[in-house]
């Protein structure tokens, strides 16, 4: 280890913030002009975790969803996935040490993680398009350069992307070819052969709206219409000549239940958004009443999963197929899930990495968080599977035309993250080979009225939970507070979690009416205020 080359660097990014930074679901995420030492030291453990896996690892800036003030950071592992669970922890620690014990706290990890320090090293690099962005990307590659590791800028792309990038390098390229033209390539090369020659089917017009969050993914919206051709026409707004994620994005969306700024209002209109970083997606419409109509990560994990029971039907194919939900999903979707398609679900904490990691144990695992984030994982042993059955030609021509259309269908799917772009893609091929417009596709199941809030909290630490979130076991108290509010409403359902990255208090609740749901989301906040430190304005419960 260059102590000296480390030193050096370490004076341009001192720390200089003296409050506690925590890597959390998504990395660390604050007010940019904290980060700086933040990045630094983020592009140094890079190079270590590189090393200790002897692959490439992703090192992507972005604050999702947040507003343009914030910023932060986030490592991805050799297969795609989030780093995993014990350097989250080395990522804390060294985010906070002092100056003077930087040094020593990387050679610890160094010891500690039995980590050949000459081994090489590789780090992708991308970033969004915050204002801040470059100015951490530059701190992040000299933390990255001082212990000498190869940097791969590819600037500014979208979190999918630099996940797919990360896959390709460590597969040889067996799993794409690790280029921004590679991705296009070979997402819309699938697309268009499902497709064919008729864009249109029935009630499907090959034309959607789509808002841009004012991100980085309203850039590759335009790079990929150029790959599309007229397979479809997508029609941008807010794409980024206007404030990022401010009043508009699937996170907006999807909680506001409303429709983003900028987008024209038109009835019967298949609409989507997408968030900051091109991670997540939602659809929606106005109804001929002038009424709003969201279909989120929820309906679309099931739209997938039952188009894909159906393949597996038809090909006769023999594959377990699984959905994975949070908490967070409507109460309406996983009865249709498991009552009506008989789709074993499971339900985990918060967060892609735990949905990604069940997902693993299906042979077909589709997994959505309710705002929009999720794909679809396949075991090697699966493809293999749906290969053999194209090629037998002792087959029915019915199971092996479902089984290319299954496979045609995987390579569609980023299946290395929850990826927007991959996603509207996946979703416009089921409603053109079913001829659905959105008010079809809403038709499957009635969603549960459903409200979220936040409650700021001194330390969203005093919050702890256990059965996938659904239960609060600290602050003493709060649980059975929540469960008495809720058995005073028929379908009533609540839970609150710690953000995990700001100190705040998420609340979930969902019943059988809006007015209902309205009052208890108010209630839970305000016992969660109570029972947990509030602070600020104390939440208002309606008559």
């Amino acid at each position: 280890m260059d102590v000296t080359s480390i030193e050096t660097a370490k004076s341009l990014h001192p720390k200089t913030y003296d409050g506690h930074i925590q890597y959390g679901t998504a990395g660390f995420r604050t007010r940019s002009e904290i980060l700086d030492h933040v990045m630094f030291r983020m592009g140094l453990l890079a190079v270590l975790r590189s090393k200790s896996k002897r692959a490439a690892i992703g090192l992507m800036i972005t604050a999702s969803h947040n507003e343009e003030p914030d910023n932060g950071v986030k490592l991805v592992d050799p297969a795609g996935e989030m780093l995993e669970a014990s350097w989250e922890k080395l990522a804390t620690e060294l985010a906070n040490v002092e100056d003077a014990k930087l040094v020593s706290t990387l050679q610890n990890i160094v010891s500690t993680q039995n980590i050949d320090i000459n081994a090489p090293a590789n780090v992708v690099v991308g970033r969004d398009t915050r204002q801040s962005s470059p100015r951490l990307a530059t701190a992040a590659v000299d933390g990255i350069k001082a212990l000498q590791g190869m940097v791969n800028d590819f600037a500014v792309i979208t979190t999918p992307q630099l996940h797919y990038l990360v896959v390709c390098l460590n597969t040889n390229e067996s799993y794409g070819i690790a280029t921004l033209h590679g991705y296009y390539q070979k997402l819309s090369n699938a697309f268009k052969e499902i497709r064919g020659s008729s864009p249109s089917y029935k009630n499907y017009t090959p034309n959607l709206v789509l808002d841009g969050a004012n991100g980085v993914g309203a850039i590759a919206v335009r790079e990929f219409q150029k790959y599309l051709g007229d397979s479809i026409q997508i029609e941008l707004y807010n794409d980024g000549s206007g404030k990022l994620n401010y009043m508009c994005g699937a996170d907006f969306v999807k909680v506001q239940q409303t429709q983003p700024m900028n987008v024209p209002q038109q009835q019967n209109v298949r609409c989507a958004s997408i968030d900051g970083d091109a991670d997540r997606v939602v659809y929606y419409y106005t109804d001929g009443q002038n009424k709003f109509h969201l279909l989120d990560g929820d309906r679309i994990a099931t739209l997938i999963a039952s188009y894909f029971k159906e393949l597996l039907q038809e090909s006769g194919l023999d594959l377990q197929l699984g959905l994975v939900q949070t908490a967070y999903a409507n109460g309406g979707s996983t009865d249709y899930i498991s009552k009506i398609l008989k789709i074993p679900v499971a339900c985990v904490p918060t967060g892609v990495k735990h949905l990604h990691h069940k997902a693993l144990d299906f042979d077909i695992g589709v997994y959505f968080e309710a705002n929009g984030h999720g794909t679809v994982t396949f075991k090697e042993s699966a493809l293999g599977t749906i290969r053999s059955a194209i090629a037998n030609l002792r087959l029915s021509e019915t199971a092996r035309s479902a089984a290319s259309k299954l496979l045609n269908a995987i390579e569609v799917i980023n299946q290395t993250v929850g990826d927007a772009l991959s996603d509207v893609l996946i979703v416009e091929t089921i409603l053109h080979s079913k001829g659905w417009s959105l008010a079809d596709w809403e038709k499957s199941y009635t969603d549960l009225p459903n409200k979220q809030l936040k409650v700021k909290v001194r330390d969203r630490n005093v919050i702890s939970t256990v059965d996938a979130e659904r239960k609060c076991v600290t602050p003493a108290g709060l649980q059975e507070r929540i469960d008495t509010l809720v058995a005073t409403y028929p379908r009533g359902r609540s839970f609150v979690r710690p953000s995990g990255t700001e100190d705040l208090v998420r609340v979930y609740a969902e019943g059988q009416s809006v007015s209902e749901v309205q009052k208890l989301a108010a209630e839970v906040s305000l016992a969660v205020y109570e029972l947990a430190g509030g602070i600020g304005p104390i939440p208002i419960v309606p008559n």
